[in-house]
Order: structure tokens, then C-alpha cells, then sequence
């Protein structure tokens, strides 16, 4: 290994970004924090035609947001064009590359791969700028394969006969992909490039190009995809693929990284990974090689976990910055203290802040309908009047604090010979709507007695109807 660590994360601002790249981006992160080395980012942002800068914008606070902030300024790739140019026109001087006058229908067919027989590399005299050409990377002669010693992949060998003389720059003169990543990671002096599997087919060229540049190679490794269900690749069919869609949802960086890092690598069996414990730990020998499947309900768990060891206060500010900064408003009518109190009671029961805060608003107003399924489930012809005797009962209360809620509903559950459910799950339904929802007692007294009374006469009249 040489002497620090230098990494990157790359990614191609044609959309935003998605769980995988956040995986790979964390992979390089953590690689780069166990060896104490430097993590960079990159926008790869030379598909004109694709690249948009919301994108950008996106892509790059979804990174901050999880936290992985570059250590050195974020380089933008089509700010180079003049540094990529230059290498391409000493490469034509030193015969490493040549001009191609050949059509593309001459080399290619509904997009299979057919090998370039050499036909303008073999003519010495074909240099005439004037018409449409593109430029082509002159392999080695007697080159008979490349090889590598992959991180996650072992050994890894392409024949030379799956290689021909492939295109480095177009015809309008823009450099391709494979050969500006390799100059980009010269100048930013990556040691290891840690990315997706898919890239394996393009790491063979890129070798090239480093000996081509007289370049020191970079130690690479290949990370397995994300699968769905089927098997197949990640889709919207399986979950959501979007970083922002989960941010949006409530879910927390720190249990999204945890559930991602576990997608592919593993230490023994633990399963929940605190930052630190995930950079001492973290070596590219312990991914595996096969794609791992994504696991909703094993995220919704996790993040259920991470959500408990919060504050309540830090659980409230986390949503008005990142989820729902209009919940202050919507919540207007109750003190921070009846918010605070809300979220210690919901927290222990929803799986992400978007359903905290959800379970919270819901609240807040008087239910807009009854859940059908619940109201035949718990209600009878008694509940009218058993309704009333504690709408009574609460009313005349002198405080609303839990305790005394608790002993006033004990009460007359003995005097009316009940067993709780039978008034409980009534008042849940006059509160929320649904017969499901936190301890009610708590919750009467969150509510306030006005309120409170207030839904149970409301629902008292929905029921004599």
C-alpha cells in the first residue's frame, strides 16, 4: 500500500443520487478514514447532453447529509478539458493514438461488439484534419492480455482478442469517459479505486491508458450491485433508489450508512456498527463478491433503533430541518413542552421520523373520519353511555397529569364493571381516529382536558347517529 491512502467518489450528475452510489461512496470513505488517508469527490459532468446542475446540487447534499464531506476541494471534471486535450494530442504525437476516418457502421451492429480491424492505424499518411474523425487508442502490439489483482475480486485476466483499438475522443473532439477518468485520477493521485462491478469491463482500457501516460496504476476493487428481490439489479419496483427519497422519508444517515454498509461487508455477526467501530473494522477483504438484497423491512428495524437512541429534542429539530420544517406550524396550537412529550410517546412505536412526525400532525386536529373496520370491532350499544360517564369523569378531573387520568379511568372501569380495552380502545378512536395509537392515558393528558373532552362529545354524537 502506498503511502497514504487517496480515494474518490465520481458520480455523473445525470440524476440523483441513488443507494448504490451511496454505498460505494461510503466504502471509499471508510477506506480512506481505517488508513487515515483522504476521501475526494468528483462531478463527472462531461455528458453534456445529460448533465444538469440540479443534479449537482442534489447529488452533492445527499453527500453532506450523510456526511461525507471531501477533504480537499470537489473537482469538476469538464473544467479540464484543456488538461484532457493536451494528453490527447501527445498521445497522437507519440503514436500511442491516431486519427480514425472510419464510419461507425463499419464497426459496430445493433450494438454488439465488433473488434476494429486497424484499417486507419495502418495508414501512414491518413492525416487529413479536415474531415470527420475521432481518436482511437493504438493498443500494444504483441499485447496478449491484462491483468489485475483485484481487492474484492481476486484475479482478474482479459484476453487481448476482447480489446481492440477503442475511441478516446469523438468526433466533435470531446474526450470519452475511460479517458478522462484516467487523467483525473492522475492529477488527483488516487491510490485505490473503489467502484461498482459494472465498471470491471472498462478497467482493462483504463489500465491501458495509465501505462500510455506513464502513470502509476491504482489498486482497484469492485464492489458487488444491490439487488432486489428477484435477484435482479436494484429497481423502483423493489424500493426506493433515491438518497433524497429516503432522507425525505425520515430515515436517518446514520442508520441508512449502517443497513448499506452491511449490504456487501460484514464483521462477524454485528449487525449495528457505530462510525467508529465501522472505520476500524472496514477492509475491502471483507466484501464479498456476490450482490447483496436489499432488505426494506431490515431498514425500517434499524432505523427504528437509531430513532429511539435520539433525544426527543434532537428527534424534533432533526424534523423541522431535514423532513418537515412546516411541522412548527402545523403544530401550532401545542407548547414545545406537549410536542417534546409527543414525540417521547410516538417514538417508541414508528419506524421512521416521517411517521413520527405524520402521528403527530394527525393529532393535532380533530380526526376527519373513523376507521370503519375499528368502529365495529369496538364499539356497541353501551359505548354511548360508557362514553359519557367518562367524558363526566374527566371533565370533573382538577388536573390532567397522567396519574390522576390513570386513577379516574381505573375507577370507573370497577364501577361500570368493564375490563380497559372496552373504553381505551373508544377514546382511541375519538382522539385519532383509529383504535391503534399510544398509551392513552398519556395521551389524554398530552391532549388536554378541553381537547380531549371535546373529541369524546364529538364522537359520542357520531355514534347516536
Amino acid at each position: 500500500m502506498q503511502n497514504q491512502v487517496r480515494v474518490r467518489f465520481a458520480p455523473s450528475p445525470t440524476g440523483h443520487l441513488h443507494i448504490g452510489g451511496l454505498r460505494t461512496a461510503f466504502f471509499n470513505w471508510l477506506f480512506a478514514r481505517h488508513h487515515n488517508g483522504v476521501f475526494l469527490l468528483r462531478v463527472e459532468d462531461t455528458d453534456l447532453e445529460r448533465s444538469r446542475q440540479e443534479y449537482v446540487d442534489s447529488q452533492l447534499a445527499s453527500l453532506a447529509w450523510a456526511g461525507l464531506v471531501p477533504d480537499e476541494p470537489i473537482v469538476i471534471q469538464s473544467q479540464r478539458f484543456a488538461e484532457h486535450t493536451a494528453v490527447l494530442q501527445k498521445l497522437l504525437e507519440q503514436g500511442k493514438a491516431y486519427r480514425c476516418y472510419c464510419p461507425a457502421k463499419a464497426v459496430s451492429s445493433d450494438g454488439q461488439f465488433i473488434k476494429y480491424e486497424k484499417s486507419c492505424r495502418l495508414q501512414t499518411n491518413n492525416q487529413d484534419q479536415a474531415r470527420p474523425y475521432v481518436i482511437r487508442f493504438a493498443i500494444p502490439d504483441g499485447l496478449e492480455k491484462v491483468e489485475w489483482q483485484d481487492h474484492i475480486r481476486g484475479n482478474v485476466s482479459v484476453s487481448s482478442d476482447e480489446l481492440d483499438d477503442f475511441i478516446i475522443a469523438r468526433s466533435d473532439g470531446r474526450p470519452v469517459y475511460n479517458f478522462v477518468v484516467v487523467l483525473d485520477d492522475i492529477f488527483m493521485r488516487i491510490t485505490h479505486v473503489i467502484r461498482a462491478e459494472d465498471h470491471i469491463s472498462n478497467t482493462p482500457k483504463q489500465i491501458l491508458l495509465y501505462q500510455a501516460c506513464n502513470a502509476p496504476l491504482p489498486e482497484f476493487a469492485h464492489v458487488p450491485l444491490i439487488l432486489g428481490s428477484s435477484g435482479a439489479p436494484l429497481s423502483k419496483r423493489d424500493a426506493a433508489t433515491s438518497v433524497a427519497e429516503y432522507k425525505d422519508g425520515g430515515y436517518l444517515p446514520e442508520a441508512l450508512l449502517n443497513y448499506l454498509v452491511r449490504l456487501g461487508w460484514s464483521h462477524g455477526d454485528q449487525e449495528i456498527f457505530s462510525v467508529q467501530e465501522m472505520i476500524q473494522h472496514f477492509s475491502l477483504e471483507h466484501v464479498g463478491k456476490k450482490g447483496a438484497i436489499f432488505d426494506q423491512h431490515k431498514l425500517d428495524w434499524l432505523n427504528s433503533v437509531y430513532l429511539k437512541q435520539k433525544t426527543d429534542q434532537e428527534l424534533l429539530d432533526y424534523t423541522m430541518v431535514n423532513v418537515l420544517p412546516e411541522i412548527t406550524q402545523q403544530l401550532r396550537v401545542w407548547s414545545s413542552e406537549q410536542q417534546l412529550l409527543l414525540v417521547k410517546l410516538y417514538k417508541e412505536r414508528v419506524k421512521t421520523i416521517k411517521e413520527l412526525a405524520l402521528e403527530m400532525i394527525a393529532l393535532h386536529s380533530q380526526p376527519a373520519h373513523y376507521n370503519s373496520e375499528d368502529i365495529a370491532k369496538w364499539t356497541n350499544a353501551q359505548t354511548i353511555t360508557y362514553l359519557t360517564n367518562l367524558e363526566q369523569t374527566l371533565e370533573a378531573l382538577p388536573t390532567f397529569e397522567v396519574h390522576m387520568v390513570s386513577e379516574a379511568i381505573g375507577e370507573l372501569c370497577k364501577k361500570l364493571a368493564l375490563k380497559l380495552p372496552m373504553i381505551a380502545q373508544p377514546v382511541r378512536l375519538a382522539l385519532v381516529g383509529k383504535a391503534s395509537s399510544p398509551g392513552i392515558f398519556e395521551l389524554l393528558s398530552i391532549v388536554g382536558k378541553r381537547e380531549s373532552c371535546e373529541r369524546i362529545r364529538i364522537f359520542i354524537r357520531f355514534l347516536s347517529q
